[in-house]
């Protein structure tokens, strides 16, 4: 991936001491992924550019565990985009290279960094689902923006545009540190995958760096809800402190519901009515809170956990009194790792971990553990499978471990053109493989149902809406 810094003021050599890196010779930083190299295509006193070109190594993504979440596709932690399209790490190494100049200091010339430029910038290349979303995002910060879009295959034009765009920015009198500034949150903000941990720091980070611009940039919750992968624990708090002091023109704030567009983890906020007294949950809650409510109204004392991820759906179930042993299983080693920290599972009494079980496994293997239980939980899961072992998935579940109950939740794809960031076709996350309508849904769970000696309902889960239904569904299959 490649950044590149232009600017024409005179004598635009004062680039160099505004990064604190010398036009005259090429720089090289290891970090943590591959290298990052600092050099000059050009140092006049016309015009000069600066470089940053990220090398990164996919292998020691894997090795080091940066990369993408693929242990559920396992060629995906080698085949991805990591080391061309620009992401979290771009972000990391740009912080890393020019440190000094984000933070507007220059020993040698400390007048310089509150210095207008002419500047320009380009970077190579992006991911974004539109044009329309880059310009959402750079356009209120001043720029002129052009954007190249990138065909998936030159050679096959019917297969349409990739997802991807060099973008080139303009500004006709910025201070470096401030380009840099919104580089280093807006790149994190297009990349879904980012390589690191959100926790307070991030939101602290994301404070320091769009203190003098975030709060007056009209998608600030967008940006706000990306760069802390919607987890609402952060993403609040952060919108909070952004906001201190600043008068909405169109009504207050209030909290909605987060998009599955955004892989939602929290809520998110909107400008329409009145704060209610207490915050509408996430989409995501929703479906947990329903789906533990209905093992609840089973009275289901042995349950499944399918595809448990880090356990939110598992700490809602030991808060039930009627459950006496859940069974958590993912085929990704680390979630279960991330589970066994969030649930505190060490420091459990032993009664309360007498009750849980965590074990790595696949839905599309026959399992003979999955046997034996009252239900099982399978949330927002089978989207994530090749529709072609949905079979095997079917086989594994209702026809080998026939548990008394089975609920299933997945995305219902009629509500996706309410998502003003997705484009047609675009399913909400990258790692879907599927995304079906209402009636899709039906006639796949009523062909399960019938086959299997079960009965089944369907549910919306969200707020409805006219001709699109609920943004996601809920069947309950029961023998």
């Amino acid at each position: 991936m490649l950044l590149t810094i232009s600017t024409t003021h005179q004598p635009a050599t004062d680039l160099g001491y505004l990064l604190h890196k010398n036009p005259a010779r090429l720089q090289t930083i290891a970090i943590a992924y591959g290298q990052a190299h600092i050099f000059y295509p050009e140092a006049t006193p016309e015009r000069c550019t600066a470089a940053l070109l990220l090398d990164v190594d996919p292998i020691s993504l894997v090795r080091n565990h940066r990369g993408p979440a693929g242990e559920g596709f396992a060629l995906e932690q080698y085949v991805n985009d990591r080391p061309y399209a620009a992401s979290s790490f771009l972000s990391t190494a740009l912080s890393k290279a020019f440190n000094t100049a984000l933070n507007g200091t220059c020993k040698d010339r400390p007048e310089l960094p509150e210095v207008l430029l002419p500047l320009e910038a380009t970077v190579a290349v992006v991911p974004a689902a539109n044009a329309e979303q880059l310009r959402r995002l750079f356009a209120p910060l001043g720029y002129e923006i052009d954007t190249e879009a990138h065909p998936l295959d030159p050679t096959v034009p019917a297969w349409g545009e990739s997802r991807y765009f060099t973008l080139r920015l303009r500004h006709t009198a910025l201070r470096l540190r401030d380009l840099l500034s919104h580089l280093y949150v807006l790149i994190p903000v297009l990349d879904n995958d980012k390589h690191y941990w959100v926790h307070e720091a991030e939101a602290e980070k994301l404070l320091h760096r769009g203190a003098a611009w975030l709060p007056q940039h009209p998608d600030r919750e967008f940006i706000t809800r990306r760069y802390l992968r919607n987890l609402a624990e952060f993403v609040n708090p952060t919108l909070e402190r952004l906001l201190e002091g600043d008068e909405p023109e169109a009504g207050p704030l209030v909290l909605a519901e987060a998009t599955d567009a955004d892989a939602a983890d929290g809520p998110t906020f909107t400008r329409d009515t009145p704060a209610p007294d207490r915050p509408t949950p996430s989409l995501h809650d929703q479906r947990l809170d329903r789906v533990a409510e209905e093992i609840r109204r089973l009275g289901a004392k042995r349950v499944l956990d399918l595809g448990c991820g880090e356990g939110k759906l598992l700490r809602r179930l030991l808060q039930l009194p009627q459950v006496e042993h859940v069974l958590g299983l993912d085929v990704s080693v680390r979630e279960l790792q991330r589970a066994q920290q969030r649930l505190h599972v060490a420091e459990m009494p032993p009664r309360q971990r007498e009750r849980l079980t965590l074990t790595q496994g696949s839905l599309l293997y026959h399992d003979p553990r999955l046997a034996g239980y009252d239900a099982a939980a399978v949330v927002e899961v089978i989207e994530h499978l090749d529709e072609s072992r949905l079979a095997a998935f079917e086989q594994v579940v209702f026809a080998r471990a026939q548990p008394g109950a089975v609920l299933v939740t997945t995305p219902n794809a009629d509500y996706n053109q309410r998502y003003e960031t997705l484009s047609a076709g675009e399913f909400r996350h990258h790692d879907h493989r599927f995304e079906w309508t209402r009636a899709q849904f039906q006639a796949w769970a009523e062909g399960v149902a019938g086959r299997h000696a079960y009965r089944v309902r369907l549910e919306p889960l969200g707020a409805e809406l006219e001709d699109y239904g609920a943004p996601s569904q809920l069947a309950v299959f029961e023998r």
